[in-house]
C-alpha cells in the first residue's frame, strides 16, 4: 500500500495500537514534562543525545567486512527503532510545547518526512523481492550442477542460461533497463504501454510504489530543509526543536544507508549530510556515511544495484561461475570438474546467505514501517486530544 494513502487521516491507523513502547536502558527524569502525562517514562534531551550517540558508535565500530552485511542493516534497523522509542516519549511527555507555535510547524514537517520513509520502505522491500527473483535463478545453477551428479554438457546449457539471466537481473537499473524489459514483459502492470519509460521501472514486482517515483528524488525531499536548531529555539520548545532535528537526520541516514544497500528504483547516493559535528550524535553517523561513499565509488562496487556485502559476494561468484562455463570442455577432466565443485560451493554459500537473511531483514523492514506509522499515530492523536 503507498505510504502517501496514510496522509489522509492518522485515525486510520488507529487499529496500529497505541501504547507507549517499552525503552530499554537508563530511565531519567524528563525536562520539565506535561503535567498530564501518567505514561510512566521519562526521559531528558541531553541522555537521548548520548543513548543515539552510543548506539551509532556500536554500528561504526564494526569490522569493516561487516559493514553493509544484511546482519548490520538489521542492526541499524534495529538502532533506529531504539531511537524512535525515545523520541515517541519525549515527543508525549511535552505535548503542550508540541501543540504550540513555532513547534508545531516544526512537527508537522517532521511527520511529513516519515511519510517519505515510509514509501522508501515499500521501495526497499520491493528490492527485497527483486533479490528474492535472483535466487530462482540460482537454484536452477545449483540443482544443474548438483555435487551428487557427474557433469554432463546439458546441464552446463541449463546452468548457463540461468547464469546468464541472473546476471542481466544484477545489472545496475541504468544499465539494464533495455535488455531486462524485453525480457519481462509479463510484470508490466499495463500491457498496453509499450515506451521505454514504462520499462524503467520494471524492478519493483510487488509494484508499492509508481513507476515514476525515484529514490534519489526522495531522499532529497527527505533532506531538505533540514537545519539545527537555534539554542534560542531549543530552551523555548523544552528540547523538542534538539529532539526533532536528532530524528530527522536519523531518519535520513537510515533511508539513504537502506537505499545504498537494498536495489530499489533510480537509487541515487548524492545526499547531503550537513549535521554540525559538536553534536556528539553527529560524528558516528557522519562517518558511517563517509564509509559508504567510500565502498560506493569502489571500482568494483560503482554499477552495483546494491552495496550489501551479500549482493557483492553473488556478484563476483556469478562473474566465475559464467567465465568458467565459457570455458569448460567435455569430456571434463577431474581437475576441471573440481574446480567447478569448489566454485559451485562458493556460489553455495551465497545463496544461503540470502536464503537465510531475507525473510529476517523483510520482517525488520515491516516492523520499521509499522512504527513509523504507530509513532506518527500517537503523537498527532495525543496532540489533538491535549
Amino acid at each position: 500500500m503507498p505510504a502517501t494513502d496514510y496522509q489522509a487521516s492518522s485515525a486510520t491507523l488507529s487499529n496500529l495500537g497505541r501504547s507507549i513502547l517499552n525503552i530499554r536502558g537508563d530511565q531519567v527524569h524528563s525536562m520539565e514534562p506535561d503535567n498530564n502525562n501518567n505514561n510512566g517514562t521519562t526521559i531528558d534531551i541531553d541522555t537521548f543525545q548520548r543513548h543515539v550517540a552510543d548506539r551509532f558508535h556500536t554500528l561504526l565500530a564494526v569490522d569493516p567486512d561487516d559493514l553493509l552485511t544484511i546482519s548490520w542493516i538489521s542492526k541499524l534497523l534495529d538502532v533506529f527503532l531504539s531511537c524512535q522509542d525515545e523520541f515517541t516519549i519525549i515527543m508525549l511527555n511535552n505535548r503542550r510545547v508540541v501543540n504550540r507555535s513555532p513547534t508545531d510547524r516544526i512537527v508537522f514537517d517532521f511527520f511529513e518526512r516519515t511519510v517519505k520513509a515510509l514509501d522508501v520502505c515499500n521501495a526497499i522491500r520491493d528490492g527485497i523481492e527483486q533479490i528474492r527473483h535472483w535466487q530462482k535463478h540460482m537454484e536452477i545453477v545449483l540443482c544443474a550442477l548438483d555435487s551428487q551428479r557427474s557433469l554432463g554438457e546439458g546441464q552446463f546449457r541449463r546452468a548457463k542460461k540461468a547464469l546468464v539471466d541472473l546476471t542481466i537481473g544484477m545489472l545496475d537499473e541504468k544499465d539494464s533497463t533495455a535488455a531486462i524489459a524485453n525480457r519481462n514483459r509479463s510484470f508490466e502492470r499495463n500491457q498496453g504501454q509499450k515506451d521505454g519509460k514504462s520499462f524503467s521501472h520494471f524492478r519493483s514486482l510487488s509494484w508499492s510504489v509508481s513507476r515514476s517515483w525515484s529514490a534519489a528524488r526522495q531522499l532529497i525531499a527527505l533532506g531538505n530543509n533540514i537545519s539545527a536548531p537555534r539554542t534560542s529555539e531549543i530552551a523555548a520548545t523544552n528540547g523538542v526543536a534538539l529532539a526533532i532535528y536528532i530524528m530527522n537526520s536519523v531518519l535520513l541516514f537510515v533511508m539513504w544507508a537502506l537505499v545504498a544497500a537494498i536495489p530499489c528504483q533510480d537509487r541515487g547516493l548524492q545526499t547531503n549530510f550537513n549535521i554540525p559535528r559538536q553534536f556528539i550524535w553527529a560524528v558516528p553517523i557522519l562517518s558511517l556515511h563517509e564509509k559508504i561513499l567510500e565502498e560506493s565509488k569502489k571500482k568494483e562496487r560503482r554499477n552495483s544495484c546494491g552495496l550489501l556485502r551479500e549482493i557483492h559476494r553473488i556478484e563476483v561468484s556469478t562473474r566465475c561461475m559464467n567465465e568458467l562455463t565459457d570455458l569448460v570442455q567435455f569430456p571434463l577432466t577431474e581437475e576441471k570438474e573440481r574446480e567447478v565443485r569448489e566454485r559451485v560451493l562458493d556460489f553455495a554459500e551465497g545463496f544461503e546467505a540470502f536464503k537465510n537473511g531475507l525473510d529476517p531483514l523483510e520482517g525488520k523492514i515491516r516492523e520499521l514501517f509499522l512504527r513509523i506509522v504507530r509513532s506518527r499515530t500517537e503523537c498527532l492523536d495525543s496532540s489533538r486530544g491535549n
